[in-house]
């Protein structure tokens, strides 16, 4: 409690009207003070008790209650204090310094406020300070410091203007030391998908923070998924290109990292994880049709529908052992491009379709000895027939034959019997036939229309899995070498196309088939993919195999491993879940394969610079009268003291905050220094001299 006394005025008239008889009074006075009247001073004396009785000037006595002043303290707690070495146990320190020291000083409360990770927007520190002062009373606010590295992302744009409050110093109190500096690779352009078989460019700057000249070299090590390092030296400070070849659909993630820079605060920003998806441009399929059959344009409306398919199609109408005698220049039908085909542009295709084909010497031996070496080294190959397949026409007599995974069992192959194509037990776990409409389960029948011929085979290789009449294989796959190949076993797919006896998912089986031949992705039977979600690293295992999923090692970007199991999610497929908050490339194995996943940053501009730098807030700081300065390991924080208005709030060794002395009134007394009966007798004796001074 204080009490503190002063003066004030309670006049019975208007102010105005009081300012109005004082003029008249002062012309009064005027001329008798010209004529040095005598008694003119006592009639100054008259005129001022009564405008002061009008007036009745008080004597004030306040009681007061007062309030200690407030000093706001923001800690720092975003990704660009714990990535840097030290910064985030200094700042800790230093805030336990100052809770300590401001705890001491009675007529100080001290207020601390946490600022959060900001998502992908940085360091909102000014955020963080406006939510607070909305419930600090201005009138109190002693100074604001802020515990930070100086790397804040919502700075005021119009800075020099912006203040906490008139008078109230903003300090920025730092970890480590004046002159850090960071290396770190900033990406000026990185796709996000490339053409396979194409190349990308990537663009990037190693750069050197805190030095005066960006001159030298660095080593920059690539890594692409997981494949063995690439090394090679870039200049600092300058643009350097990357260019990188795109061999396969899907995402590849590339790892690159430069070597560390003696002293550098962190080396966390010396790495950068790309991921490129690798999408295929359109694709080149060639379509080979044999005798004219009912089903004969089911593949070609497919292909045909699918804008990312560039199609060649031939029928082979007229055999070489035809002969109409029809004059060739009266033939509608162009010769077959044997050569261009099938030995100067095979290779140039993506996908081969024969249809029903027999061979009739239309394709030499050497060409398809072409076609079966085009698959051993990539290529992909579907072969749908019907009886041809049986005989000595069959292709699977010719060298062909060595690439296909079935062979027709005997002259009496064909077999003539209404059947529901069946999902095998394989089937059921291939992404191309699993879950298809209408599928047979463990307790019911397949819904889809009935076919009417299968060709019996004996299987050499593949998997079935689709099931013909009697449990035979009516869809088999198969790789070969580095290529794949599929092998329909019937030529009556066409009539679910037709709705005959409700239909089927004829145009989904065929594209998946098709799809899976071309090595789609999402297609592939044995797979393990990963990718990374709201810090969660997703693991995706597509098996074949029945028995129960493996566990999987998870390598994190810093070399620790740790495993975790699968759980069972059917249909071949099983996942897994866990944390992956550190940046960087993420691995993980089931014992045969390998996925990575590139963890970016959660808030990219944390890292773009991860020095103790006072440049962004410098201007704040600078305009209010606060101090930047740095406190190493948190031991050397500067003393704090309270200063009164109009001084400096900064000095050597120490910073200020603002003694506001806000206070609260609890009683008022006031006393008047012109009681009216005081004023009375005053005023008469004042007139009474002045009559007798002047009457002389």
């Amino acid at each position: 409690m204080q009490t503190a006394f002063g003066f004030d005025f309670a006049p019975i008239l208007p102010l105005w009207l009081i300012a109005g008889l004082g003029a008249l009074c002062l012309l009064v006075l005027v001329p008798a003070a010209i004529r040095r009247a005598r008694g003119v001073w006592w009639r100054v004396l008259a005129f001022l008790l009564v405008l002061g009785a009008l007036s009745q000037p008080r004597l004030v006595e306040q009681t007061r209650e007062t309030r200690p002043d407030i000093a706001l303290l923001l800690v720092d707690h975003t990704d660009s204090t714990r990535a840097a070495t030290n910064h985030a146990a200094a700042i800790e320190a230093a805030r336990r310094q100052i809770e300590a020291r401001i705890g001491r000083m009675r007529e100080v409360e001290l207020r601390v406020v946490d600022i959060p990770e900001g998502g992908n927007q940085g360091t909102r520190a000014f955020a963080a300070l406006e939510r607070a002062l909305a419930d600090i009373p201005a009138a109190r606010l002693a100074g604001v410091l802020l515990l930070s590295d100086g790397q804040v992302h919502d700075v005021p744009a119009d800075g020099t203007g912006w203040a906490p409050g008139e008078g109230v110093p903003l300090h920025l109190l730092m970890p480590g030391r004046q002159g850090e500096v960071d290396r770190r690779i900033r990406l000026l352009e990185a796709p996000g998908f490339g053409i396979v078989g194409r190349s990308v460019e990537l663009r990037l700057i190693v750069e050197d923070l805190g030095v005066p000249t960006q001159t030298g070299q660095a080593q920059l090590t690539l890594r692409r998924d997981g494949q063995a390092p690439i090394t090679e030296s870039v200049p600092i400070g300058r643009e350097h290109r990357i260019t990188l070849p795109i061999e396969r659909a899907g995402p590849s993630v590339i790892d690159l990292v430069a070597e560390t820079r003696p002293g550098e605060v962190s080396d966390v920003n010396n790495r950068v994880v790309v991921s490129i998806n690798g999408v295929r441009d359109r694709l080149r399929v060639l379509l080979v049709s044999g005798e004219p059959h009912a089903g004969e344009r089911t593949w070609r409306r497919l292909l045909k529908a699918d804008p990312g398919v560039d199609l060649v199609h031939f029928t082979i109408l007229r055999p070489p052992e035809k002969d109409d005698l029809t004059p060739l220049n009266e033939l509608a039908l162009i010769a077959f491009p044997v050569r261009e085909l099938f030995q100067v542009k095979l290779r140039d295709f993506d996908l081969v379709v024969f249809d029903r084909f027999a061979n009739r010497g239309i394709l030499p031996p050497s060409y398809l000895r072409n076609i079966a070496e085009y698959v051993r080294g990539g290529g992909a190959l579907l072969v749908s027939v019907g009886p041809e397949f049986v005989g000595g026409t069959s292709l699977a007599s010719t060298p062909l034959g060595a690439v296909l995974p079935a062979r027709p069992a005997g002259q009496q192959a064909i077999l003539d019997q209404a059947f529901r194509p069946r999902i095998s037990i394989p089937g059921s776990r291939h992404p191309v036939t699993e879950g298809l409409t209408g599928a047979n389960t463990e307790t019911s029948d397949p819904s889809w229309g009935r076919w009417y011929r299968t060709i019996r085979t004996e299987p050499r290789s593949g998997t079935t899995v689709m099931e013909g009449a009697g449990g035979a294989p009516l869809l088999v796959l198969d790789r070969v070498g580095q290529g794949r190949v599929a092998l329909m076993l019937s030529d009556h797919i066409w009539l679910w196309s037709r709705g005959h006896d409700g239909g089927g998912p004829q145009q989904e089986l065929l594209r998946r088939t098709a799809h899976w031949l071309m090595r789609e992705p999402e297609l592939e039977e044995e797979d393990l993919t990963a990718r990374i979600e709201a810090g969660q690293l997703m693991v995706n295992r597509r098996s074949l195999d029945a028995g129960a999923p493996p566990e999987v090692t998870i390598t994190a970007p810093d070399g620790t491993t740790s495993r975790v199991p699968l759980a069972n999610g059917g249909g071949g497929r099983s996942s897994a879940e866990a944390p992956a908050a550190a940046p960087g490339l993420w691995q993980v194995s089931d014992g045969r394969r390998q996925a990575f996943a590139a963890a970016m940053p959660a808030n990219p501009p944390e890292f773009a610079d991860l020095r103790a730098d006072p440049a962004r807030v410098q201007s704040l700081v600078s305009a209010t009268g606060g101090a930047a300065r740095w406190f190493g390991d948190g031991t050397t924080v500067p003393e704090i003291r309270s200063v009164s208005a109009g001084r400096d709030a900064q000095g050597s060794g120490w910073i200020g905050l603002r003694r506001r002395e806000d206070h609260t009134v609890t009683g008022i007394a006031a006393l008047p220094l012109l009681p009216p009966w005081l004023m009375l007798p005053l005023l008469l004796g004042v007139a009474i001299i002045a009559w007798r001074s002047e009457a002389r």
